[in-house]
């Protein structure tokens, strides 16, 4: 792939640039690589691409992957012309943008527009495009005050029904082990909303450890210690009682 730099600087020109699916992969490697492809899963330098498909394959590894594989645009069918193109609208909105306005400007769904604007703001919160990889801890906690010790008045505003969690914000954290922390507001700790904040946070192939909370059963446990698979799309959870624990984002 020859290396440009003749990359758009106005809307008008980001508009006929990314059309163009090349250009797209071209812009998207020169910035995620800028001192040459090494393989998104390996590291190795030893690449060769695949214009047809436009893919790079390692020599090492023997796998094949795109520009988007460990990014938050990875399992997302929508192409890269969209992303880049509402990358450009959501970095010049000044006063902010709604799915609505994203939808229309791209001609995709309210929904694909949803789901473009929080991800590339998870992006922009994060500075990186890329999701935790590796060994990834992940733990769930409940944050407040105890309601005894709350205002009668506040208390009744405050705990709208009994529970154990009554009063209090619900947090889940991920940590990836010599790397980031990631920390989100979650409305509860069911396995569904666990299971959907560690596909949006955490690359597929990584090694994540947790508790024994039964939000993250039913994953198809196994005696692999892949976080998914990028083909069944499947969870496998490690529980030990040893070196690998949740103590670093507890």
């Amino acid at each position: 792939m020859t290396k440009r730099t003749d990359f758009p600087t106005t809307l008008q020109q980001a508009i006929i640039y990314f059309s163009d699916a090349e250009n797209c992969t071209t812009f998207l490697s020169q910035l995620r690589w800028p001192d040459g492809v090494t393989c998104a899963v390996c590291d190795s330098t030893e690449v060769s691409y695949l214009s047809t498909r436009k893919l790079w394959k390692c020599k090492a590894c023997k796998k094949q992957f795109s520009v988007k594989k460990g990014t938050v645009m990875e399992d997302s069918p929508i192409g890269l012309d969209k992303w880049l193109a509402a990358i450009w609208l959501i970095a010049n909105a000044k006063n902010g943008i709604s799915s609505h306005e994203v939808a229309r400007a791209l001609g995709v769904t309210q929904k694909s527009g949803w789901f473009l604007l929080h991800r590339i703001r998870l992006a922009m919160q994060t500075g990186t495009f890329k999701k935790l990889s590796g060994t990834v801890e992940i733990d769930e906690t409940a944050i407040g005050g105890l309601s005894k010790n709350m205002h009668k008045h506040k208390r009744a505003a405050r705990i709208a029904s009994p529970g154990q969690y009554s009063g209090k914000v619900l947090v889940m954290g991920l940590l990836e082990r010599h790397g980031e922390v990631v920390c989100k507001v979650v409305q509860d700790t069911e396995g569904t909303t666990l299971k959907r904040e560690i596909r949006n946070q955490v690359e597929a192939g990584s090694e994540v450890f947790t508790d024994g909370w039964g939000g993250y059963k039913g994953m198809d446990v196994s005696t692999s210690t892949s976080l998914y698979s990028t083909t069944k799309n499947t969870f496998a959870v490690v529980y030990t009682q040893t070196e690998s624990k949740t103590s670093g984002v507890s």
